[in-house]
């Protein structure tokens, strides 16, 4: 029994590694009945392709009961229903990551089944997953989800211990409000908001007021140019009575109560807006968020964010700031005055701040990856830019992302950047493609593209650069990661 004991906990820490996992399921029974439980929490939890739901689906209708078949079969659905198999395992038992969403989409995808009865065909799957054997600790409901969960034979059982949820305003808010009798323990939330018209929220308002320990919040406008400021303030309110736990928040709008100044544990904010405006900032400057490590901000003035970071105790690692103008130089300065522990930065450079760069990466002896960011307007003199980080830069400093306008004259400015390197960490460099820019660019951009390409492959093969990579619209990467992303739910 010990040797079984230390075995699961050796491939418990392969949970992520499903390649290897199922590599080891043919070892022996012993190792079969390990694995496959690890295996079966997380089917719901990443992306699969078409193949792969339609293979998980046909397993899962093998574990309908006789008495669903002949309730299915009553109503005239057969054909989908593959011959009775007795299955190994109960793998609906193993699950942790309940994606409605995923059930949802193959449950439509049926091919012969009139629409009536999809309904009968939901109930009866549901009714696999929700019951008195299954603890669940991540949920995602799916847009304009209405079937009462929470009504549902078992469900208290089956959301008692549930620690993520994923949803959004189109929800049936009585959904909502049976959770928040059920479930207390929510960590995380993420919340998309998708009808800018909506007024009624009570639901997600008790489910927030009713959780003990909420840490993780997301609250997420999926239409960007329209506000309902009177569904935000409410929504903000309620936070606010869960300031002692919450640590890490992304705000898709300007905060209107004093939400920020109260969450003082608050050790993660990311305010992303898409729209510029005259707004009132003022909650947001007299914040102080005295452990905050990770900022990330989107559209947000640089003089607010100077007077936040100045409010900050020295903790700040991460800081992330995308903004529609030309002098941040202020910013910069409060950044290597406040930050020295500073490891990943994320800021436009020009000519108008490249000086405060050499500054900041004097100061900040910590930084271990940066990504400059230009644009069309306020491109930086290359040869500057990169003679001060060959110049400058910390030991630590060798992950570099590379926004840039397409151009020869960037192409020459990379040679002299990677032989001024050749002593340093060799780097790694992400380049992110900036499309719309490619139309300005006289020379044909396939021969500079190559051009590049060489270049980059040549220094390379020295040693010089160790990996690279092209991030598309920053969409294959994190933003301050050099490996590519986990297609996850969550």
């Amino acid at each position: 029994m010990f040797v079984k004991d230390v075995l699961f906990l050796i491939l418990e820490e392969l949970k992520d590694d499903r390649k290897s996992l199922h590599s080891c399921l043919f070892v022996n029974k012993t190792w079969c009945e390990i694995i496959v439980p690890i295996l079966w929490k997380i089917p719901g939890k990443y992306t699969l392709t078409n193949n792969a739901k339609n293979a998980l689906f046909n397993v899962i209708l093998l574990h309908l009961s006789e008495e669903s078949r002949n309730i299915l079969k009553n109503n005239g659905i057969n054909p989908f229903i593959e011959e009775y198999r007795r299955l190994l395992f109960n793998y609906i038992s193993f699950w942790r990551y309940l994606n409605l969403f995923l059930l949802e989409s193959m449950i439509v995808s049926i091919k012969n089944i009139e629409k009536y009865n999809i309904s009968i065909i939901r109930k009866e799957v549901l009714k696999l997953f929700i019951n008195k054997n299954t603890k669940y600790i991540y949920l995602d409901i799916p847009e304009q989800f209405s079937y009462q969960l929470h009504q549902i034979p078992g469900a208290e059982y089956c959301f008692s211990k549930l620690e993520c949820l994923h949803c959004d305003d189109n929800t049936d808010q009585n959904i909502f409000k049976g959770l928040a009798r059920i479930s207390k323990s929510i960590k995380k939330l993420k919340f998309y908001i998708m009808q800018c018209n909506n007024n009624d929220n009570s639901g997600i308002i008790k489910l927030i007021e009713a959780q003990k320990k909420l840490v993780d919040v997301h609250l997420v406008y999926f239409y960007t140019n329209m506000r309902n400021e009177p569904y935000c303030k409410t929504l903000e309110e309620s936070l606010i009575k869960n300031s002692d736990t919450i640590q890490y928040l992304r705000i898709g709008w300007k905060p209107t109560t004093k939400i920020l100044t109260s969450l003082v544990n608050l050790i993660s904010l990311d305010i992303n807006l898409n729209l510029l405006g005259n707004t009132n900032w003022n909650h947001l400057g007299k914040a102080s968020l005295p452990l905050l490590k990770y900022l990330r901000a989107q559209q947000v003035p640089s003089k607010i964010l100077t007077r936040l970071i100045e409010n900050t105790k020295g903790y700040l690692i991460e800081i992330s700031i995308l903004y529609e103008g030309t002098d941040n130089r202020e910013l910069i300065r409060a950044i290597y005055h406040n930050c020295q522990n500073l490891k990943y930065l994320k800021l436009s450079f020009n000519n108008d701040n490249i000086s405060e760069l050499e500054n900041l990466l004097i100061k900040c002896q910590y930084l271990n990856g940066l990504v400059i960011f230009t644009d069309e307007i306020n491109e930086p003199d290359w040869d500057d830019l990169f003679e001060i980080l060959t110049k400058s830069s910390p030991i630590s400093l060798y992950k570099f992302k590379l926004s840039f306008i397409w151009s020869f004259k960037l192409l020459e400015s990379l040679k002299l950047f990677f032989k001024g390197w050749e002593s340093r960490h060799p780097m790694l460099l992400h380049t992110i493609p900036i499309d719309k820019y490619y139309t300005n660019i006289k020379q044909p951009l396939q021969q500079l593209q190559q051009q590049m390409e060489n270049l980059i492959r040549k220094y390379e093969a020295r040693g010089i650069i160790k990996k690279y990579d092209t991030d598309l619209y920053e969409s294959i990467f994190e933003e301050f990661e050099w490996i590519q992303k986990k297609l996850l739910f969550v």
